[in-house]
Formats: structure tokens, sequence, C-alpha cells
């Protein structure tokens, strides 16, 4: 992903660098999980992580929303909350935000410049994550924060954000995705995910598939630690123009502005983290957790940025996520009729990918994520478009068939065609990479203007 916006290096010293590139050093397909670099480098800055109540989130999808929702809870109970997310959508400071702020260019520079001085001294260097990790967490402790809620980069058991002893261990829903780092089975996955837990540690898992399920519950009861799982049953949902209402376990007409199907059971995590929190002294009022989840946004989760067409921005980027994005996409749009611009990266299970909206689509405009070496060409997404087509010529289960195929130079000629295709009043989706973001959202802005 590009950098947003130039840092300046005049001011000599300790400062003559760019922070920005400095904590995105090194290619990051070059994954080396471990925890001792960041342990020595932690130790080195003074162990920020232990004046941190840390809420602390892993999972394979809805981690960036469950945390964004926990940070809104918190931040409406009244306390001063850090939120540590990967990767950025606009900016890379949104990674380190403190009350959803993002941290300024300002204090990035004096916090990496601490972070820097310590890693030169060290044998072996940390790696990019390894950097902004302990960057966030120095910036937290630094800032007095009353709470921070920790997004996990990969995996759990050896993500270098698995240096804290936390309040809550959060697990999202477990999926195969990153398989060739973390394992190519849900039951391999979900141990590495499960490595958060902690002794002595509550849990809040999802309603996990069966595999992922026992490997949290037996790393559970190994540490001596009480697992809860939301009642998805309970959680009551009905829709209103492009927005929801949630209830759930007392809570009443919660208005979500996160739209995507999947977030009410998002929401119904965040209300059980802060259940768990109050059991551990925080004081958090039922008010505090309605108007928490109702203050949420979160950017690129099925988020709508236009309505002429009507234009939804989702960064679902694997097989879950594309699924639950057609989910969302038939509870809004049961006709069907949208034109997608999609982008993948090659290391993705694009097929499956393009079944789970193929059959609500009116044209797929395909393009290369830009600046990732993982991406997959816009001409090889456009040629499995086309073999899905046809081999489901003849069992496509709405009114939609046959669409439209289109490869583009650009992610500017897809979103521009996507919206062109369906009109002021159809619907264009842009989805696939979080990468693109970015990109997509500059397209945007620039064919909405007069």
């Amino acid at each position: 992903m590009a950098q947003s916006e130039a840092m300046p290096t005049s001011r000599g010293g300790r400062y003559d660098f760019d922070p920005k590139e400095y904590l995105q050093q090194g290619p990051w397909r070059d994954v080396r999980l471990g925890l001792h670099r960041t342990e020595e480098l932690l130790e080195r800055l003074g162990r920020p992580q232990d004046a941190l109540k840390i809420v602390h989130v892993a999972g394979t999808n809805g981690k960036g929303s469950t945390s964004a929702f926990i940070a809104g809870i918190l931040q409406a109970a009244g306390y001063k909350t850090g939120l540590f997310t990967s990767p950025y959508i606009l900016r890379f400071n949104e990674r380190i935000q403190i009350d959803r702020h993002d941290i300024s260019d300002a204090d990035l520079l004096e916090v990496a410049a601490d972070v820097r001085e310590q890693a030169l001294l060290m044998d072996e260097q940390p790696t990019a994550f390894e950097l902004i990790t302990a960057a966030a967490l120095l910036h937290f402790a630094q800032q007095r924060c009353d709470a921070v809620v920790l997004e996990v980069g990969l995996g759990g058991r050896l993500d270098s954000t698995n240096v804290v002893t936390p309040e809550v261990s959060v697990i999202t829903p477990i999926d195969l995705d990153h398989t060739h780092v973390l394992g190519d089975t849900i039951e391999k996955i979900a141990r590495e995910k499960a490595g958060i837990i902690k002794p002595g540690v509550p849990v809040v898992s999802y309603r996990q598939k069966p595999d992922a399920k026992r490997v949290i519950e037996a790393a559970a009861a190994e540490r001596g630690c009480a697992v809860t799982v939301p009642d998805f049953d309970a959680v009551d949902t009905r829709i209103e123009a492009l927005s929801q209402v949630f209830s759930y376990r007392g809570l009443h007409d919660v208005r979500l502005k996160l739209a995507g199907s999947y977030q009410p059971n998002n929401a119904a995590m965040a209300v059980e983290t802060a259940f768990v929190l109050r059991e551990r002294g925080f004081d958090i009022s039922d008010d505090a957790i309605k108007h928490g989840l109702e203050s949420t946004v979160w950017q690129g989760r099925f988020e709508v940025v236009d309505d002429a067409p009507i234009t939804i921005v989702d960064g679902g980027h694997n097989e879950q996520g594309a699924a639950a994005l057609a989910s969302s996409l038939r509870a809004y749009f049961p006709e069907g009729g949208v034109a997608f611009a999609m982008s993948v990266l090659c290391d993705k299970n694009y097929r499956a990918m393009i079944a789970d909206v193929l059959p609500l689509a009116r044209a797929f405009f395909c393009f290369e994520p830009p600046d990732n070496d993982r991406a997959l060409s816009a001409d090889d997404l456009a040629d499995a478009v086309r073999a899905a087509v046809a081999e489901r010529a003849d069992d496509f289960s709405t009114c939609v068939a046959h669409p439209q195929i289109f490869s583009c130079a650009t992610p500017r000629e897809a979103v521009m065609g996507a919206r062109a295709l369906a009109g002021a009043d159809g619907v264009a989706c842009c989805f696939g990479s979080l990468y693109s973001i970015q990109e997509i959202m500059a397209a945007i802005d620039e064919d909405k203007r007069p």
C-alpha cells in the first residue's frame, strides 16, 4: 500500500528519518514468526505493555470490526482507549488510534525514534510488524491509556502482539487463511489462534466450527480459563434502509452504522466482552454499550460510500469474507444485479470467492491490487470468472446470468466502469483486497465530483 503523505525529516539527529518508511521496512512476505525480538525490544523500552489493560483480539475474519466495537464501548464508558489494527485502509497513522483519533505525525515520529534507538542496539533486527507493535504499545503507555484493544496481525501464538497478558482474550471466526504460514487445516490454524489464551484469563469466542471449537476449549481448559460464547440465536436484527437495528441480552434497538449482515454477530461478541470486562472491574453501563455500538464506524467493511449509484466498499479478501459479503448483498438486494469491481491476491481462494458472489453479479470489472507482489493479474482474475460462469451456466439462482466480464488496467478504470454500468439507480460493489481500498476510495471520490 502506498504511503499517503510524506513525512518531514528536517529536524536532524534522532529524527532524521521517515518513521512510516522505517516502520514498514522489508517485504511483508518475509514473515519471521517468533516472540523473542519483540520481547527484547519491549524490555529495552521499559516494558510499556505492563502498564496497560488490554483486550487481545485474534481470528480469521471480523477482528477489525469486533475490535472497533469493543473500543467504541470502552470509550463510551469514559475510558481513554487505544486501538491497534492492521492493515491500514487510507492512512498509515490509522493503525494506532486513541479514542478513534489517528496518531499524529509528530507523535509517530517521536515514538518511532524511541523504538528505532533501541532496535538498532539489538543483534537481530525486528520485523516491520514487530516495530509497529512496539511503537503502538509504547505510545499507548506514554499517553496513559486506560484500556487498549490490540488486534493480532497474523495467527496468534507467535504473533508479535502475543507478548501481553490481557484482561480478556477474544477469538473471532476461524477459517482457512494464510495456510502457508499457519497450517492447512482449521485445527492447525485454531491452534495458532488459541495461542493468545493466557492462564486464568477469560476467553470470549465466536461459535466456531467443530475442529476450532475443540482446540479452543482444550487450550482454555489446560490454562484454567472460562470460555464465553455468545448466544447468536438470541441476536435479533431488522433491516432499515441501508442500516440495521440490533437487540441482544437486554439491549434493544441499537442502531448499527455497520451495515454488513455479519456485524450483529460481531456486536454480540463485543457485548459479551464488555460483560466480561465488568467482571474484571471495568465500569461499563448498558447505556455505554449501546452508545459505543451505535457510534462505531469502520472503513471498508460493507461500507456504503455513495447512493447514486449505491456503491459499497468491502474488505472481504478471502472465501469467508466473500461469503459474508454475498449474504449482506442478498439481504439488501435480493434481486441481484450488482456490478462488481474485484481484485484479489493470488494466494487467496479466489475461485471460491467468485463462486460466492457470482449469482448476484451483473458484471465483473477485474483489476490487479496495486503495489503488491502477491497480486493476481486482472487477466487471470477475468479468466477465472469466465471459467466460473461456464461451470454454472445452467445453475444461476437469481435472475442474473452470464455477467459481463472486463479486464481493467487500473483500479480507477474498474471502479468507474462498475459505477457507470450500475447507473444512478443500480448497485456497484468494490471488494477482494484490503490493499486496494485506498485507490478505490480515491476513484469514487473523483467520480462523485461534479
